[in-house]
């Protein structure tokens, strides 16, 4: 073989391993140096004001079990018209079952059940030994969330057409993966949900500008640096947990449904950008993203007011009350 044809194999190869080389020299490093910081990141509780409901007369105090055999709490409001269609209220990190009583008051208005839980560990559920939740979506919480999905479904009152999902924040999310997984859920509206791989890339990107003074190194760095490492921290601390960290991003495509995701524009623990980013991997070819101008996180309804219950009811009036005026039709016979 010509000298030449030597010299251009090797400069091929190089061009193959040196940047794999790099890669992994790089991500050696990141471990070394920032892992239990980025490892913080699912260990933490936000330092926010979380609101807590009071119960109304008319309220339904339920209590339903999950697949471990712990009670949980549920509230049941109905609606206050001729109803069109049952609602699971998913409610943020911290907060109580109540909640849904501020949050759906227009909707019950309207013609809307809602029906609230609360995950284990929250509330007045039952309490899981050694099992501390956070504002990420665990295998646990899931586990939660499908089983107030099938008791609202065993309900002697339950809706054959199926239900449509309102959630905030971190029940927010965990009404998207209800979704990818049932197709009972007709619907879903969101306000603050978050995922876990669109989210940890840009605290781990500020974390890492603190502690690191190689700030040109950070600029260049791709996500896949990033997301490898983060990917090791999230193993690490779902080992120290006992849990499993749920993806949304990876079924989100399966989320068909139509949905109304609605955000705080000035939102500083999930920015707008992560949230949009979520939105773009929907499946769902009806869908809207609105966001509030001046709002924070779960803010909007404060800021956007009457706007704010209008476009839940109109969104919940196109995509679930609708099917109201069709009331023989079971959820296998629209499908």
């Amino acid at each position: 073989m010509p000298y030449w044809m030597w010299i251009l194999c090797a400069i091929a190869v190089s061009a193959l391993v040196l940047p794999a080389c790099l890669f992994v020299t790089l991500h050696v490093v990141y471990r070394v140096r920032f892992l239990e910081q980025v490892i913080r990141i699912f260990e933490v509780k936000p330092l926010f004001i979380v609101p807590r409901g009071m119960p109304v007369e008319d309220g339904e105090e339920v209590i339903f079990t999950n697949p471990t055999g712990l009670k949980l709490r549920g509230y049941y409001l109905r609606s206050l018209q001729p109803r069109k269609g049952v609602l699971l209220f998913g409610l943020e990190f911290g907060s109580n079952r109540w909640t849904a009583v501020q949050y759906c008051e227009k909707l019950r208005e309207a013609g809307y059940d809602v029906f609230a839980y609360e995950t284990r560990n929250q509330g007045d559920s039952d309490r899981e030994p050694n099992y501390d939740p956070l504002q990420w979506v665990s295998n646990k919480d899931l586990e939660d969330a499908r089983a107030a999905l099938v008791y609202l479904k065993s309900r002697p009152d339950a809706d054959p057409r199926g239900v449509g999902i309102f959630g905030i924040s971190k029940g927010g999310s965990l009404g998207l993966l209800l979704a990818a997984e049932d197709p009972a859920v007709r619907c879903v509206a969101t306000d603050g949900a978050f995922a876990t791989y669109t989210t940890m890339l840009p605290f781990m990107r500020r974390w890492v500008s603190i502690y690191s003074p190689y700030k040109k190194l950070q600029a260049i760095a791709p996500d896949c640096l990033y997301g490898s490492v983060g990917q090791v921290a999230i193993r690490r601390s779902a080992e120290r947990r006992g849990i499993k960290f749920i993806g949304l991003e990876r079924v989100a495509r399966y989320i068909t449904q139509p949905v109304l995701m609605v955000h705080g524009e000035t939102d500083t623990y999930i920015t707008p950008p992560m949230a949009k980013k979520l939105f773009s991997y929907l499946g769902s070819e009806r869908k809207e993203f609105w966001l509030v101008p001046g709002a924070k996180h779960n803010q909007a309804p404060l800021i956007a007011g009457e706007e704010y219950h209008f476009k839940l009811v109109q969104f919940f009036d196109e995509h679930l009350g609708s099917l109201a005026t069709h009331p023989e039709l079971s959820l296998a016979e629209q499908e």
